[in-house]
């Protein structure tokens, strides 16, 4: 914790000299990550770093509508599907593996395009926050989700059952980021542009209407604040981080996708992130996709065995991890490091005051 409180301090201490400081050094430390990785580990490590970023991407999109905003939503999982599906299908070429739709067009095109079609799925699926709020409002959203991906997996143009496969990865000239380490250049750079724009949003006057909404939204309301407006905002938002998050899972290797990616399961792991780093706290979200990715990966092949049969326990484990957070650490991660930093803060203007006040005498 204290170790978190003085990166914090520091990364202060950078942006009052210049706000993108501390972001180019953080980016320049990052970029011998999968070098070290492999040199000391396997590459196998830069494939979960890969998919950290991915989870770090859709964790703060979720955390701009549902801890900015207070928009319970948990059908963030269908957008994100909505994105990689799009992207996908864009970029593969006609006639494809079993009948699936193809345009061929440039990855780097199919990508944006991606977004913006999921920014436009993000405000449809915001249209019901309009009128519902609390579980209404988690129901809805998590049929809509659900219904993305039955639409996938019923749909042979988007992959079916068999899934979508041979996504080309991106490009520049002759050289193709098919690998881990190329590859982890481009979703670490979405990532930190990510947190860093979520930042912005907070600190605008658009986040400041968010948190308002969040609090009362009556209150916001008398107070001049276009709430309908703001809601689908921040569903929009979100939605283009959960976009661009697909779409650049659907071209990171091995190029498939399949409808059982985008599952509930995925859904409850994303909101764990979410809620084990701090619902509304950016760093704390960053700090729950990376502990619950890692665990999420170090978990999927635990089974017991009853009656002979095989049965795979991480579901109960991640559910029951959800049920304790938020019993017994309901804000977070990212409260105990806000109220860490609140105390020292504390300490530190009283012992200021103190030996001013000690040098007057």
């Amino acid at each position: 914790m204290i170790v978190l409180s003085k990166l914090a301090d520091l990364f202060e201490d950078l942006a009052k000299r210049h706000r993108l400081l501390p972001w180019l050094i953080a980016y320049v430390l990052l970029l011998p990550l999968p070098f070290v990785l492999a040199g000391l580990f396997n590459e196998y490590l830069i494939d979960l770093v890969n998919r950290i970023c991915l989870f770090i991407l859709l964790a703060v999109g979720l955390n701009i509508v549902k801890g900015f905003c207070g928009q319970v939503t948990v059908g963030h999982i269908g957008l994100y599907a909505i994105g990689a599906v799009t992207s996908a299908v864009l970029s593969l070429e006609p006639g494809g593996f079993g009948g699936a739709l193809g345009f061929g067009w440039p990855v780097w095109l199919s990508i944006p395009t991606a977004v913006l079609v999921t920014a436009f799925a993000g405000l449809i699926i915001g249209l019901p926050s309009v009128r519902l709020q609390g579980a209404y409002l988690a129901l809805a959203t998590l049929g809509l989700g659900e219904s993305v991906r039955i639409f996938i997996a019923v749909t042979p143009a988007l992959g079916s059952s068999t899934g979508l496969m041979m996504i080309p990865a991106p490009s520049v000239g002759s050289f193709t980021l098919d690998s881990f380490t190329s590859y982890y250049y481009i979703v670490m750079t979405a990532a930190l542009l990510g947190i860093y724009f979520s930042f912005s949003i907070l600190r605008s006057a658009t986040g400041r209407a968010f948190q308002a909404i969040r609090e009362d939204t009556t209150a916001a309301a008398v107070n001049g604040i276009n709430v309908i407006q703001y809601k689908l905002l921040a569903f929009v938002f979100s939605a283009v981080y959960a976009g661009l998050a697909g779409a650049l899972f659907a071209h990171m290797q091995p190029g498939y996708l399949h409808h059982n990616n985008f599952t509930v399961i995925e859904m409850v792991t994303l909101l764990l992130m979410v809620v084990l780093g701090g619902i509304g706290n950016v760093w704390g979200g960053v700090i729950g996709a990376i502990v619950v990715a890692i665990a999420y990966d170090q978990t999927k092949d635990l089974v017991f065995y009853f009656m002979d049969r095989p049965i795979v326990i991480q579901p109960l484990v991640f559910g029951l991890s959800m049920v304790l957070l938020v019993m017994f650490m309901p804000r977070g991660i990212g409260g105990w490091i806000e109220d860490f930093q609140r105390n020292r803060r504390f300490i530190r203007r009283s012992e200021e005051r103190l030996s001013g006040s000690t040098r007057n005498t």
